[in-house]
């Protein structure tokens, strides 16, 4: 192993930290400069190089919000409607002694039977066509073969590609019966939602969604999840903007029209913190208390927010 200076070996790890404050990284690697030897400045300028490409990639990049034709949301529309039907379907077959494979099974077969793919089954390595985060999973569970029991809840989250257009939703359904904690986590988590919907027009701006979904769901005794957000979504799952579902109104980038985004705060009954799994895919809430979440993608347009994957304009 080749020996590297201190000096060194700390321009290294600004570098690392790059993506996360770029500019930062750049005035600390302009001070390490100024106080490097001859020969470690040779040793620098090949790894500088390599820090600028990731320096103006993240520049580029958190820049790119990608505002979509009439056409391209025409298409994600269809997709969304697909989506909201099979939640419609799921919504069926959700009892006790159901497992989360079972429902994992439906859907891969039930996008195949209409010409869709599950979009989020190989991506990053996820191995299944659905997430399905039991009580106090908060996102990205894996599907299993644990029979559901009554009183549970579980959140079944899903990406639908029809075609080249995606649509993201993700919805919590109670096992069986529930009792009067579980309908008002519920009941708050889908308000926050429709709340959020609400300030996503023209004109606003990011922070005014995460700060009238915080606002609600606090003022109700509930707490957001921080270390997850909605985001853009398009060709891929994941395009800029990133929506925190909480935070300050007025701040963050402007809503205009065009753009396609999904809104899926996850409400937690204890604190907002969170843990993860083993398998490093899973998080679920560090106090044990039960998490719930409702996500729609949705339109931005002058006349106002565009739900792609409501489920209410659904004929059963």
């Amino acid at each position: 192993m080749n020996r590297r200076s201190k000096k060194f070996k700390v321009l290294s790890i600004s570098a690392t930290k790059a993506i996360a404050c770029p500019s930062l990284a750049l005035a600390k690697f302009s001070l390490l400069v100024c106080v490097m030897t001859v020969h470690a400045r040779r040793m620098f300028t090949k790894n500088m190089i390599e820090f600028l490409i990731v320096y103006f990639a993240h520049e580029r990049k958190s820049t790119m919000i990608t505002r979509k034709s009439n056409r391209e949301i025409e298409m994600m529309h269809q997709a969304g409607k697909l989506l909201a039907r099979c939640h419609k379907e799921i919504k069926k077959m959700i009892k006790p002694g159901i497992t989360t494979m079972d429902i994992d099974r439906f859907v891969e077969k039930f996008l195949k039977e209409n010409g869709a793919t599950p979009e989020q089954k190989g991506y990053n390595g996820y191995e299944y066509a659905t997430c399905a985060s039991i009580n106090d999973e908060i996102c990205h569970g894996f599907p299993r073969e644990e029979k559901l029991k009554n009183g549970d809840i579980v959140t079944i989250d899903m990406v639908v590609n029809l075609k080249g257009a995606l649509a993201d939703s993700a919805w919590t359904y109670v096992v069986g019966e529930a009792d009067e904690e579980t309908e008002r986590l519920l009941e708050v988590t889908k308000t926050a939602l429709y709340k959020g919907i609400e300030a996503a027009v023209p004109g606003n701006r990011i922070g005014d969604i995460g700060h009238a979904i915080q606002e609600y769901a606090e003022g109700e005794g509930f707490s957001v999840v921080r270390e997850f957000t909605g985001h853009g979504i398009g060709s891929t799952i994941h395009e800029d903007p990133q929506i925190p579902h909480f935070g300050l109104p007025g701040k963050g980038a402007r809503l205009k029209e065009g753009m396609v985004i999904t809104i899926e705060p996850m409400i937690n009954e204890g604190t907002w913190k969170s843990k993860m799994d083993d398998n490093n895919w899973t998080a679920r809430t560090i106090d044990g208390k039960r998490s719930a979440q409702y996500e729609h993608t949705l339109a931005i347009t002058k006349d106002g927010p565009i739900l792609l994957t409501d489920q209410d304009t659904i004929e059963e």
